[in-house]
């Protein structure tokens, strides 16, 4: 049975956002500082609604912006951005050069050790591991989960995506026992953030898989249903919000439950997120 369906990577659609403006005492006066939660909010909103195109000319605005205006601190949050952005439609140059650039700005603005300089670790570990540059993006994580831990504002969300997405990287090395080791720590640090459940739900998909590539789809098959049940019962907890993380969610996940025999289940997902990316377009 050849594999048709991905590890479910957190960061594919929200990037851990620089925590930068928590972190400036005061704004000096030649620096004329872009709107980092307008920016931000913009483009969660053509994220929603799969404008690929509108998020780039967003985002390589805004770049234009900060960087007229002086403003490393923008910058390193548009350039973040811009690293995912650039991993969601496969530009591995651009998304390679944009890498360079927001590891360069942490330096610069002597970041290292903050949390934004934990998010762009992960950001340009998610890059690599993408691109299929599993070592390198091993060091990243490394060193954005060093600054993780160390802090005591880290956020449960931005741990959960950590420790999920440096799974996916160990379980690509063929590292099965820290992976599930980091699947476990990703299920915990879920369950404190709010609606926990979707990204517990990505966490099971990406368990079920791993087990597949260490123990073989025969041996693993009853472990793997009980994983899809639980992703499943998640979706559908009451009371999650149906905007559109949940259809990107939905539609992450679908092609697993089909590929592991959920054709119901899977159509169902599909559907439901379709009608909310129609209804987002719409609006």
């Amino acid at each position: 049975m050849s594999r048709c369906n991905a590890p479910i990577p957190k960061n594919d659609y929200e990037e851990p956002q620089c925590l930068l403006i928590n972190e400036v005492d005061h704004i000096p006066e030649n620096i004329r500082p872009i709107p980092q939660q307008r920016v931000i909010a913009k483009m969660d909103d053509y994220m929603s609604r799969r404008d690929y195109d509108g998020a780039e000319r967003h985002l390589l605005y805004w770049l234009g912006e900060a960087k007229a205006g002086q403003d490393l601190r923008g910058e390193l949050l548009v350039r973040n951005e811009l690293v995912g952005h650039y991993r969601k439609v496969s530009n591995r140059e651009a998304a390679f050069q944009s890498a360079e650039e927001a590891l360069r700005l942490v330096k610069t603005l002597d970041y290292d050790g903050s949390i934004s300089s934990g998010t762009t670790y992960t950001n340009v570990a998610t890059m690599y591991n993408a691109f299929g540059e599993n070592e390198k993006a091993l060091h990243y994580f490394e060193k954005a989960k060093a600054v993780y831990e160390a802090s005591p504002a880290t956020g449960a969300e931005l741990l959960g995506g950590l420790y999920n997405n440096m799974a996916l990287v160990n379980v690509a090395l063929k590292r099965y026992q820290t992976a599930r080791t980091l699947y476990e720590q990703a299920l915990d640090a879920m369950g404190k953030a709010p609606y926990g459940e979707l990204e517990q739900a990505i966490t099971y998909l990406n368990m079920a898989n791993a087990l597949e590539d260490e123990l073989g789809p025969e041996e693993a098959e009853g472990k793997i249903f009980d994983l899809l049940d639980r992703a499943l019962a998640l979706l559908d907890t009451e009371g999650i919000p149906h905007g559109g993380y949940y259809a990107f969610v939905c539609e992450k996940c679908y092609p697993t439950f089909a590929y592991y025999g959920y054709f119901s289940d899977a159509e169902r997902l599909k559907q439901l997120s379709e009608t909310i990316y129609k209804q987002r377009n719409e609006e």
